[in-house]
């Protein structure tokens, strides 16, 4: 019997239907994501690169539907392009770029058309993700896990290009801190640092009083004691990532809504000389 039931699930895994059928047979059925998925199990994603397993797509994006996890990262990826070419930068400037939270290669897998003279890394918290990626996305980039807190595993001056995306939104502020520290150690003398944070676009997510925190130019976290979690939510005041979070950076550019699918806004940051 077990050597039938491992022998059925090589032949609908071979036929790209396993994950349908897990959902009808196995899981409480999530009719919606298992069909809309199934055509991607079966046609493969348009870049050609593999699709992680759904529960690592529901760990990165709060949702299992591989159509959302590609058309996001996709958004987040021209998002971080614009923000470079409206200042005149370009991804072909920087030869060291490094994911900072890169969880199962949602943006990465944007920039496999880079020329190769580029050096990509990635580095998240997950270890299953990092596992993941290591897997299916080794051509690309290097990556790594890293812990809650500092240090990162790289010498100083080392990244032309860093980007953080959704991550500073779920951490409390000590770590917030400790990580602009770190990132700015292994980013180069100019370098750039892209963030991305909740701002006022979410401001109907705060009660009354963390509204007035806000409104008072103070970060608001939620579920501070759930660090690095979905669950730990923060929001930036414009005025406190300015004056407060990215004081020891030059502010290059501050886009409002920057990254579209997740309406959170984006801080470009240049690393000073001296």
């Amino acid at each position: 019997m077990v050597d039938l039931k491992r022998s059925a699930k090589q032949i609908l895994m071979g036929l790209g239907l396993y994950e349908f059928a897990h959902h009808l047979w196995i899981k409480r059925p999530d009719w919606r994501s298992a069909w809309l998925n199934l055509g991607y199990r079966i046609c493969g994603a348009p870049d050609g690169l593999p699709i992680p397993d759904t529960h690592l797509i529901d760990t990165v994006i709060l949702s299992r539907e591989i159509a959302w996890f590609l058309h996001s990262g996709r958004l987040c990826s021209d998002s971080i392009r614009y923000a470079l070419l409206k200042n005149g930068y370009d991804l072909d400037d920087f030869e060291t770029i490094l994911d900072f939270g890169c969880g199962c290669g949602r943006v990465i897998r944007y920039w496999h058309q880079l020329s190769k003279r580029h050096r990509i890394y990635g580095t998240d918290i997950n270890p299953e993700l990092i596992a993941w990626d290591r897997k299916h996305l080794n051509q690309m980039a290097d990556f790594q896990v890293n812990g809650l807190e500092p240090p990162l595993n790289y010498p100083d001056h080392f990244f032309d290009f860093i980007y953080a995306i959704s991550v500073f939104t779920h951490l409390p502020e000590s770590l917030q801190y400790a990580w602009m520290d770190e990132l700015r150690r292994v980013l180069r003398p100019e370098g750039l640092l892209l963030l991305s944070v909740h701002g006022a676009s979410r401001f109907f997510e705060l009660t009354p009083t963390e509204q007035d925190q806000f409104s008072a130019g103070a970060l608001v976290v939620k579920y501070g004691s759930t660090p690095g979690s979905n669950l730990c939510g923060a929001y930036h005041p414009e005025i406190y990532v300015r004056n407060s979070l990215a004081r020891k950076y030059d502010v290059v550019d501050f886009v409002p809504g920057g990254i579209r699918d997740a309406d959170q806004d984006v801080y470009l940051l240049r690393q000073r000389s001296n």
